[in-house]
């Protein structure tokens, strides 16, 4: 399978879970803060982090693999493009608590989501 159609497969399973994550965290907590997005930028960092670091560590990686996980289906997943959007939407509604509280969270928990997953991945190639 070539890597276009790997990465459209990945790519239809990451915008529906997406779209999934974004209306559980909705119906749970609400819409006045971009909970969802939040959410599925910290938990697609874990995956991202450990992913990316299995596959590394794995004495070369499959380039399907890539294709079809990180590219494709994280790729979608993940919501920078409406984070950057849904801030300036916060800010125009003069919500600047909420705004910097977005900003700060999606890069801490971004990051901190990669390192999360990157130690995981480290202990579960250790056999824990």
């Amino acid at each position: 399978m070539g890597p276009y159609l790997l990465i459209a497969l990945g790519g239809v399973a990451g915008a529906n879970a997406r779209y999934l994550v974004s209306i559980w965290a909705a119906n749970r907590v609400g819409t006045s803060f971009p909970y969802g997005t939040l959410l599925i930028n910290a938990s697609g960092s874990v995956l991202m982090g450990f992913f990316l670091t299995m596959a590394a560590g794995g004495g070369g990686h499959d380039p399907d693999a890539r294709f079809l996980v990180a590219t494709g289906f994280l790729g979608t997943y993940t919501t920078f493009s409406t984070f950057t959007y849904e801030t300036i939407a916060l800010m125009r509604r003069a919500a600047i608590r909420a705004s910097l509280i977005n900003v700060i969270g999606s890069a801490t928990s971004g990051i901190g989501g990669a390192a999360v997953g990157i130690a995981l991945a480290n202990m579960f190639a250790r056999g824990w």
